[in-house]
Formats: structure tokens, sequence, C-alpha cells
């Protein structure tokens, strides 16, 4: 059985994740103090398999009994219980605008005397634990609902005992650099499409971008230097249990060097048997 514990930031599309795993197929539960957790996992677990795929959330809103979700953790974990923790997370400007849009209130504003700014600083001390222990970090601050569904999809659409999943990701660095990568590449270095008037508003998604960019001996030259080093981490990664590894590719707006390298990583990859998605988060900026 998949049991999937969902945390992370307020405000950072926990509700949205818990939407997008519920379409196919988890048994989701929303709020869940920690204190319930073990109970309810034993439960599942007894379902006779009738319960084959659960998703629970549980956060700051369960106030004190939050405290009690490491405590919890420890005792599944002693008990041989499996599970994974999906971190949702943004950057404070993003969750501030999403509070100021929604005007909802913090969970801790409260607390915080109705600064939003210092809930948030609060709320992410008290989740740093959580994020440390977490199998999947995922930050959205620059995903689109959409986008965030997409990279819900490719982690969870197969069963997450396959294997490490692999995650090929493209970025735009004038957008930032992804929080969540594990690995990090610049391909500004390389010959840039943007300044070739008919493939500017193409993207490396194109074969006439790819051609391009590809076409320079330098550009095949790193792409095997890219994925000899690639093969060398990878089984250090497995061997230390790592779960979900994020190879991030960037160049200057994330639309045509990047894209095709993360594209030919993804290829790569997929043909050598490995588990892995690939996502372009700037494409469409």
């Amino acid at each position: 059985m998949e049991f999937v514990i969902i945390t992370g930031l307020s405000g950072a599309g926990k509700s949205r994740a818990i939407d997008a795993l519920e379409d196919i197929g988890f048994y989701c539960v929303d709020n869940m103090p920690p204190s319930l957790i073990p109970k309810f996992a034993d439960l599942c677990y007894q379902s006779g398999g009738k319960v084959k795929r659960v998703a629970i959330v549980t956060d700051i809103r369960g106030g004190d009994f939050f405290i009690d979700l490491f405590n919890e953790l420890d005792y599944m974990k002693s008990k041989n219980v499996r599970y994974k923790i999906l971190f949702l997370d943004a950057t404070d400007p993003v969750l501030v605008n999403r509070f100021k849009e929604t005007r909802r209130r913090h969970p801790l504003g409260d607390v915080f005397n109705g600064s939003i700014e210092q809930a948030i600083k609060g709320e992410r001390q008290i989740l740093m634990p959580a994020r440390e222990r977490a199998d999947y970090v995922i930050d959205t601050s620059l995903l689109t609902p959409q986008q965030l569904r997409q990279k819900l999809l490719g982690i969870f659409s197969k069963s997450t005992s396959e294997g490490m999943l692999i995650d090929s990701m493209s970025f735009g660095f004038k957008y930032g650099i992804p929080s969540e990568a594990d690995l990090v590449f610049d391909v500004r270095c390389l010959p840039n499409p943007f300044y070739v008037e008919e493939l500017k508003h193409k993207t490396g998604l194109d074969k006439e971008v790819r051609d391009y960019v590809m076409q320079s001996p330098k550009s095949e030259e790193l792409l095997a230097k890219l994925t000899d080093l690639i093969d060398f981490l990878i089984p250090m990664y497995q061997e230390e249990g790592k779960s979900h590894l994020v190879i991030a590719v960037g160049c200057t707006g994330g639309k045509h060097r990047s894209v095709t390298f993360a594209e030919n990583i993804y290829s790569y990859l997929s043909g050598k048997g490995y588990r892995t998605t690939v996502n372009h988060r700037d494409i469409t900026k």
C-alpha cells in the first residue's frame, strides 16, 4: 500500500495536491491530527487490500497537536510502517501575495499579531524538520496549478515503491534556481537560439531549436560529460536511500538551451531504464 503524508507551508498548494492525488485513485483525508496517523495507517493496512493508495494532509492547522508529528513518524518507523512524505514549499513573498489575494487568515496569524510575514517565518521554522525528512519537496512558487498537477502525476502516477524517481527539469536563471533541485547545471555557455530571429519564439521542444543547440561540438561534449557525471552520482544517491532526485538545467530564460538539455537527459535516463519524468518550469513565461 502507498501511504503518503502531505505537509508544508500554508498557501503552498496542499489542497491542490490532494485534489490531484484523489483524481488518480488515492483515498485522501485533509487536516488529520498527527496522533491519529498511526491508527489510521493501521486501519488502512488491515483493510485486506481494499485501500491501496492513501494520502493525508497534516499541517500547522493542527496547532499544538502538530508538534506530535515527529514522534508519531518515529513510532511508525519503529513499527516498520512504510510511508512517504511530500513537502510543499514556496518563497515568502509568494506566500504573502497568495494570502493577500485570497484574504485568508494565516493559521498562526493570532500568534504573531496578524503579521503574515512573521507567521510564515514562524511556520517555516516549525516545519523545517518535516522538510528535512521529506521524500519529495516541490517548490510551487513559479508553478501554475496545472504544472503542479503534472508534477504530482509524474511522481505518483506509478508506484512510489518502484525505485528512485529522477526528475529532469529545465528553468530560467532570471526566474530563480528551483529550491528543490539536487543537481543544478548551467548551460548558458552554449549558443543561444534567442538571438536567431526564426528560433526566438520557438522552444527546445521544437526540432529546429534542438538542432541549433546541439550542432555545436561543445554541446555534444557537455552533454556527454553531464550524463557521465549523472551515471556516477545516481548509484551514490540510491545507496543513501534517496527517493526523488531532481536534476535542474538552467539557461537565461528557460525556453531554449535548458529545455533541449533537460529533454536529452530525460531521454538518456529513460533509455537506461530509470523511472524518470521531465518538466519545463519556465517554458511558457
